[in-house]
């Protein structure tokens, strides 16, 4: 029996199936498979998807088909679909949609993308305050079915359609049927403005614990909603783009197999050469030390592990600050409080590390005879040498973070091999400067 061709075998694939292998297919594929698939499953699926995987999905699509796929998408969502797409299929995509919700994509378009006005939902539930509980509820069950994407919280407005408070489901059913909205709602909400950055969105959302923030203007007109689910997309995007940059590299900007080799290594080579010029500092530093080292050639056993222990210290106190400062713990204010925290923390890792190596030394030294008469001297050196180098370390890594963001960089450009390299370079003065002071009249 002849095995099926390619294309029918993609055609044949199950929803479980295709959720296993999307990530492997091209474009061609994953709309041939997708379109194979039970009416049913294929809505569920293209709506499961990211707004670039949507986005690829339906450029190309037939156009029938591209627009069924393109109203199912909530206004929020259609925007991110399309700013997603290149700038040629935009008008395409936007022409697919009813005009209402044209006209609602086009103003989301308006805002940054990374702002809470970009992240937005302009459908939600509204009531007026001067409502009696029972007509709320009836007014809310008719705005379920034709338009609001949650029904969790509505929104009491005035005439201007100022927001004036929110009001739970919960609250509402707790309620005498004949109090009215303003009686039971909360006239103090959480609010965003449509500037807010996503982050902040996102602190507000951890803070808080609610499903979804309102966003207002300045004249505290209501414009849309923020859910949890729009914020944790968001979420994953950040941490994602931080990880990449503490890694050294730039942000993707796309998954990994989507990433062109070209564009790869583009992304990566800037890193690694700042990188590299950085650590040929490193050999010079060893050219200027190079008496030294001739004169006591025991100083360049212990080279890795004196700048290795420093960039290891430097790496994990950047990380930490980094995380601090996405999740709002730490802010600029702080440097001073954080300085001192970190320069105790690093002095106490620097004596763990130079114990550890003084003991390694004097272990050798009993059982090999390594060292001969100057074990001492070289287990001093390694040990004062670690104390400064990872003191550093771990002082330097937690202040650049604070010196990124006060230029207005992101701070996790301070990434752990930059950290580390900056640490390689001083932390040879350090050891080589504590060799010169402690082995004069022995070694040296």
């Amino acid at each position: 029996m002849t095995p099926p061709e390619p294309q029918r075998a993609v055609e044949q694939l199950g929803l479980d199936d295709l959720q296993e292998v999307w990530p492997l297919l091209d474009g061609d594929d994953r709309r041939e498979s997708l379109l194979a698939l039970e009416r049913s499953e294929a809505d569920e699926f293209f709506l499961s998807l990211s707004a670039r995987d949507q986005s690829g999905v339906l450029v190309g699509l037939p156009h029938a088909q591209a627009r069924a796929w393109m109203r199912l998408l909530a206004p929020d969502d259609a925007a991110d679909v399309i700013q997603g797409t290149d700038r040629e299929h935009r008008d395409e995509l936007l022409r697919l949609l009813d005009d209402p919700t044209r006209r609602e994509v086009q103003g989301l378009l308006a805002y940054a993308e990374d702002d809470a006005g970009g992240l937005m939902n302009p459908r939600y539930a509204r009531l007026r305050p001067d409502m009696s509980v029972d007509e709320a509820i009836a007014y809310l069950r008719k705005q379920a079915r034709e338009q609001a994407e949650t029904i969790y919280y509505a929104y009491v407005l005035d005439a201007q359609d100022r927001l004036l408070g929110v009001v739970s489901f919960r609250q509402l059913f707790s309620a005498g049927p004949a109090q009215t909205v303003s009686q039971v709602m909360n006239a103090e909400p959480v609010t965003v403005s449509e500037e807010t950055d996503q982050e902040e969105v996102s602190r507000l959302f951890a803070r808080h614990h609610i499903i979804a923030i309102p966003v207002v203007d300045g004249e505290n007109r209501m414009r849309g909603i923020v859910t949890v689910n729009d914020i944790v997309d968001v979420v994953r995007e950040e941490a994602t783009e931080d990880i990449q940059k503490i890694g050294g590299t730039e942000a993707l900007d796309a998954p990994y197999f989507e990433i062109g080799l070209g564009r790869m290594v583009r992304k990566r080579a800037g890193w690694l050469s700042a990188l590299f010029l950085g650590e040929m500092l490193t050999a010079t530093a060893m050219g200027y030390f190079e008496a030294e080292i001739a004169r006591a050639v025991v100083l360049a056993l212990f080279v890795p592990l004196v700048i290795s222990s420093g960039g290891n210290s430097g790496s994990q106190a950047t990380t930490l600050i980094i995380r601090a400062m996405a999740l709002g713990e730490v802010r600029l204010r702080d440097w001073w409080r954080v300085v001192h925290r970190e320069f105790l923390s690093g002095l106490g890792l620097g004596t763990v590390l130079g114990t550890i190596g003084m003991v390694r030394i004097f272990a050798w030294q009993a059982m090999f005879r390594t060292y001969g008469t100057h074990a001492v001297v070289v287990a001093l050196t390694v040990g004062f040498s670690l104390v400064g180098v990872v003191l550093w370390g771990t002082v330097a890594g937690s202040m650049l973070p604070f010196l990124l963001r006060r230029l207005g960089f992101d701070p996790a450009s301070a990434s752990a091999p930059f950290v580390a390299t900056l640490v390689d370079v001083t932390g040879l003065i350090i050891y080589f400067t504590t060799a010169s002071l402690v082995m004069r009249g022995s070694l040296l």
